[in-house]
């Protein structure tokens, strides 16, 4: 059973920055952080495909925020950068099965593992 678990959720001004972490427990092709405010469906933030290094971001992500990852230790880094107050949300990690091997989903539904969450709230 695979295993999430994400930090670095924080508060900040409009214009900061925080970087959030996620490890998983074991290899996965496929992972992608989320985010989700009350009443509303969980949205892509950015998606990595392990295998070739290929990487999505959502248009408000485009240009603010990265991801990275550290091989060493499977954590997956989000750098969120410029910050907006719309950027408050709860942030997600996901991954899909060890055993996943199809083009990485853009979607929530596609993805089997999730981390707990970690807060982000962004003040004007």
């Amino acid at each position: 059973q695979m295993s999430l678990v994400e930090s670095g959720g924080d508060s900040a001004q409009a214009g900061g920055s925080l970087r959030l972490s996620c490890v998983v427990s074991q290899y996965t092709k496929c992972m992608a952080w989320f985010r989700q405010i009350p009443g509303k469906e969980r949205e892509e933030v950015a998606t990595r495909d392990r295998d070739d290094g290929t990487t999505y971001y959502a248009d408000f992500a485009k240009g603010r925020f990265a991801v990275s990852k550290d091989e060493a230790t499977i954590t997956f880094y989000l750098q969120m950068n410029d910050l907006k107050p719309d950027d408050t949300a709860m942030y997600y990690c996901a991954a899909v099965s060890r055993w996943f091997n199809s083009p990485c989903p853009r979607h929530a539904q596609g993805y089997t593992f999730w981390g707990q969450g970690t807060q982000v709230t962004v003040s004007s």
